[in-house]
């Protein structure tokens, strides 16, 4: 795996907008969407004390391979023995409240299988938080470091990379075309149900691309939106942003659900903003959800 180091610094996280201004640049979202956003506020600001490293790429498929070849781990889809999600294009989303293509849990998808064609370099998928977790702890003693998730904080200042914008550089929707793989024509081809809310453009790839096919941002970090959502340390919080402390925030003490960021290959572009956050339980595992880690940098010498 690359990392990169991120300076220690400082930062705005969350935000604000309310739904009369978001409707402007989102006019084909329906209004209750626009609303259900409050978890992003307040504004408040940030100061990440120590620098760090975070991973250049999300996990990838090879990767994940061989940490299971050479720890014996067993991922949680296939230790449980209920499998994980996968796209199948016959399955009738008439049938599912998804309105989707995905089905599951059933054991013949796991992160080998998510129901497409994936490389050794594209990202893996149907991984838990706790799948994340036991990679980490892994590295951490196979190398005598300190890997581990990011925290929420450390994911979006990694992610704005010192932007205030809604995505890198740029607060239109349409940006995300040349930076990142979310859901746009190619995707909607597949999708037809969701066709009015795919971006009108091409990034060039239906389900996940390999990681680093798009431009990195100012801190030399690809898909940091889009791709897939990365699972982050914190347990998730509504009102949590209003008691935040100033000085690298680590989230509630507990919660039912962990919160994943940046979206995904399949993520409308209202919901791959920097600041957008989302959840899921820790044993969850989906075709949409993967890793990437972050390395604790040694302490400076006095």
């Amino acid at each position: 795996m690359e990392f990169v180091l991120l300076p220690a610094g400082d930062f705005l996280m969350g935000s604000d907008e309310g739904p009369e201004r978001l409707a402007h640049d989102y006019p084909r979202y329906e209004r209750r969407r626009l609303t259900a956003l409050g978890d992003e506020a307040p504004v408040h600001r940030v100061r990440i004390t120590q620098p760090f490293f975070m991973g250049r790429h999300e996990v990838t498929v090879g990767q994940f391979r061989q940490f299971v070849k050479a720890s014996g781990y067993t991922p949680e889809s296939m230790a449980d023995g209920t499998g994980g999600y996968g796209y199948n294009a016959a399955y009738d989303p008439a049938t599912t409240q998804r309105g989707d293509a995905f089905e599951g849990r059933d054991p013949k998808y796991s992160w080998q299988n998510p129901g497409f064609a994936q490389s050794d370099r594209h990202p893996v998928a149907n991984v838990t938080w706790n799948d994340a977790v036991a990679l980490a702890a892994w590295l951490s003693q196979r190398e005598n470091a300190v890997y581990r998730l990011p925290t929420e904080a450390e994911w979006e200042y990694a992610c704005r990379a010192g932007a205030r914008t809604r995505y890198p550089g740029s607060d239109a929707p349409e940006s995300l075309l040349g930076i990142a793989n979310t859901f746009d024509a190619d995707a909607a081809t597949f999708w037809p149900r969701w066709q009015a809310l795919a971006l009108a453009g091409h990034d060039g790839h239906a389900f996940t691309a390999p990681v680093g096919s798009y431009p990195a941002n100012a801190f030399g970090l690809h898909d940091m939106l889009g791709n897939l959502w990365e699972w982050t340390a914190d347990w998730h919080s509504d009102t949590y942003y209003a008691q935040s402390p100033l000085d690298d925030p680590q989230g509630p003490q507990n919660g039912e659900v962990r919160v994943r960021r940046g979206g995904s290959w399949h993520t409308w572009s209202l919901y791959a903003r920097c600041s957008f956050r989302n959840w899921n339980s820790p044993q969850t595992r989906y075709t949409l959800v993967g890793i990437r880690l972050v390395r604790e940098a040694p302490p400076a010498r006095p």
